[in-house]
């Protein structure tokens, strides 16, 4: 998503302040977009704790300047876009997010605002949201959220979770509707956790942090029977469109699931007054390790439909619903020791190696100390008993010492002075600097590893068989001295290795994977290919725009650092970052060897369209039948097009389909060109059409002609 600076007038007093204002705008809402995309789609890099104050805080600075709470602000998003191999599909209806309160206080608050007769109270399981479709019975689909209107189809995986049945059950008093869109929680029960994480390392694999990030991991495998034995749950939790099937109130609703033998949780209640639900929440922060799911909060709804329908919803969240989270679990164990860890830039990261102790239903052993600035600010010595969190987060924290237990023995942490993986002296790379890197980055065995672990992943090249481990062996046997040379991997090679050979000296299956799938990477998109390169700043989304508008690296490296800041979401620190990057020799030679081998570094002239749309912004809205919302999007961009989520006065189309919403209304108000589905495709077409509402011509178009075109921008 492209965080946009708002620009306003104002007097010359109020210029710095509203500058000043508008910075820190930026710098919250690009922060929140790059941890929730990092939740959603990579590995986050902060707990749950840290983001939801960090997205208060965002709320609070919007709170205080409405202007500021633009459509394209994270807090009016759900979820993240989604970047995966999967297919993507269009919920039938949004899938929303949940709002928060984190105190008593903040929970009546919202009580006294929605003043509902009852109330249905649930856990909040920390688990991947997922939305089955039964058509007349029978399992159609099942997606991931995504984004809330566009998520994975994960059908086949979803197939092999024993909760979830095929086909419905139905009863006299619950006939079978004709259309039922359900949503619901996966997760791996706590109970299950230790045996997934048991086999994975049999398996080869590094164990799980918890239960949400192996559930997230494994319903995204290609394996559908390596997604059986990870031991998959699910608990239905909300409906979303139907056909035949209304329900009066969101209990009434879970008796309905019940009974077609769809899964609903034991724990849920159904309450009447304000008092029981202020128990409820009580019963469950005190028994949260009852639950067979990891939970982190509780759930409160207004059971009327009704009423839930007279609430409404914001951009992301229902107003009939909140979660109250509860605060991170803390416990204590024995620091042994604090080792440094070498990232992908040369930060150099100190992370605490602990006694091995369950906190939020998962063995934690490590956790990160962020830098030595840090270490001293909380005051750990080597030996201190230390009490940490991991509240059904991703990263366990170290809070602090506990003081009254040392005995003497406890020693002062020493920062090193040289790169613990290649000896390198380490320095801040600027002054001011909190964080010290290694400045070795061609040849840090440590920093060549991370690189290339991350170029593999699903956001850039989604090289399978190519994680952490396979990484770091690669480097150290020599096979690789940078990325330079990964897709002229031959099997000779790889025999050098341990991780892809056999007992008996031979290549194994996953060395046999990792060739094929490096021939596949080679043919992927040309943006996927930048955002490998580990630019720093430069990540998917300035990558999408970069390569949507210079269609080659070439072209891209000739350009100036004022042209490329001229790129939508770019602007001039991260152009000059691309520039930078570019004049460092080693990686010029990374690019050619790439391109030697035969990867993508240039879109092929004859499939790009024609760019009849280049200088126009178009808008779509509602459900086409011939296009995803990612393939309209692409069909405008590769036309030279800007592809926007908001309407306004600068506009020149509006695209409605099914279920436009306000957008439409908006467009109406402002006297914008409106086309339906039909003018769109001329629009791609021709670059000119008249207003859908106007022109019978525009409606005559054949719908295998919209069926084309949409084809060609998933292409």
């Amino acid at each position: 998503m492209v965080v946009k600076l708002i620009t306003m007038t104002n007097t010359p007093a109020e210029t710095t302040d509203t500058q000043e204002i508008h910075q820190e705008w930026q710098r919250l809402a690009s922060e929140v977009t790059r941890h929730r995309e990092l939740y959603y789609n990579q590995t986050p890099e902060i707990t749950d704790a840290e983001f939801d104050a960090l997205f208060k805080k965002l709320e609070a600075l919007e709170a205080d300047h409405p202007e500021l709470a633009t459509p394209d602000s994270p807090t009016q998003q759900v979820g993240a876009p989604v970047e995966s191999s999967f297919e993507n599909v269009e919920h039938l209806e949004r899938m929303l997010s949940l709002d928060n309160v984190f105190d008593e206080e903040e929970l009546d608050e919202w009580l006294q605002r929605v003043d509902a007769p009852e109330y249905v109270t649930e856990l909040k399981i920390d688990g991947l949201s997922l939305a089955l479709v039964y058509r007349n019975g029978v399992l159609e689909r099942a997606a991931t959220r995504g984004d809330g209107r566009i998520g994975e189809d994960v059908t086949e995986n979803a197939k092999v979770i024993q909760d979830v049945p095929h086909t419905l059950t139905a009863t006299e008093e619950f006939p079978i509707p004709d259309l039922l869109e359900v949503r619901g929680e996966v997760f791996i029960a706590v109970e299950d956790f230790a045996e997934v994480n048991e086999q994975r390392q049999k398996d080869g694999g590094k164990p799980f942090a918890n239960p949400r990030n192996a559930a997230a991991g494994s319903l995204r495998q290609k394996d559908v029977e390596a997604v059986r034995r990870r031991k998959l749950r699910m608990l239905c939790h909300g409906i979303g469109a139907t056909e035949g099937f209304t329900p009066a109130s969101q209990y009434h609703a879970y008796e309905a699931l019940a009974a077609w033998g769809l899964p609903v949780s034991d724990y849920t209640k159904l309450v009447k007054t304000i008092d029981e639900v202020h128990k409820q929440v009580a019963y469950w922060e005190k028994h949260r390790g009852d639950a067979v799911c990891e939970m982190d909060g509780l759930v409160v709804k207004v059971d009327s439909i009704a009423e839930q329908r007279q609430l409404g919803a914001t951009s992301r969240a229902p107003r009939w619903a909140i979660a109250y989270k509860y605060p991170p679990e803390e416990v204590q164990t024995k620091l042994l020791d604090i080792h440094e860890g070498v990232g992908r830039t040369g930060r150099v990261t100190p992370y605490a190696v602990m006694e091995p102790v369950s906190v939020a239903g998962s063995i934690v052993e490590l956790a990160t100390l962020h830098n030595q600035t840090e270490v001293k600010r909380k005051g750990v010595l080597i030996g201190d008993t230390v009490v940490i969190r991991k509240a059904g987060e991703i990263i366990p924290e170290v809070l602090g010492p506990v003081v009254e237990r040392r005995d003497g023995t406890e020693r002062e942490y020493v920062f090193p002075e040289n790169c613990p993986s290649c000896g390198t002296k380490l320095a801040p790379q600027r002054e001011g600097d909190v964080d010290w890197r290694c400045p070795n980055s061609q040849k840090c065995p440590a920093q060549v590893a991370a690189r290339i672990k991350y170029l593999a992943d699903r956001g850039r090249f989604d090289i399978e068989a190519l994680g952490e481990k396979a990484a770091e062996d690669l480097v150290r046997s020599g096979v690789l001295v940078d990325e330079g040379g990964l897709f002229n991997l031959t099997e000779a090679d790889l025999l050098r290795t341990s991780i892809y050979t056999t007992k008996k000296g031979t290549l194994n299956a996953t060395g046999k994977k990792l060739l094929k799938n490096l021939e596949t990477a080679k043919h992927t998109d040309l943006w996927r290919v930048m955002a490998s390169l580990s630019i720093r700043m430069v990540g998917n989304t300035a990558s999408r725009a970069l390569a949507s508008r210079y269609r080659s690296l070439d072209a891209l490296r000739a350009a100036t650092v004022e042209d490329i800041a001229e790129t939508e979401g770019v602007g001039l620190v991260m152009a000059q970052s691309f520039k930078d990057w570019f004049e460092v020799q080693w990686h010029c030679d990374i690019v050619d060897q790439w391109a030697k081998s035969g990867v993508t570094v240039e879109d092929d002239a004859s499939d790009r369209p024609e760019q009849v749309l280049a200088g126009l912004t178009v808008v779509v809205t509602g459900s086409l039948e011939g296009f995803t919302r990612d393939s309209a999007k692409e069909a405008i961009i590769s036309r030279g097009g800007k592809a926007s989520g908001s309407v306004s006065k600068k506009t020149d189309y509006v695209v409605v389909g099914e279920k436009a919403g306000s957008k439409e209304q908006k467009a109406r108000d402002l006297g914008l060109t409106i086309l339906d589905e039909a003018g769109f495709v001329q629009l791609l077409a021709t670059g000119t059409v008249e207003a859908a509402d106007d022109a019978d011509d525009a409606n005559d178009l054949d719908a295998a002609e919209a069926t084309e075109v949409a084809d060609a921008a998933d292409e």
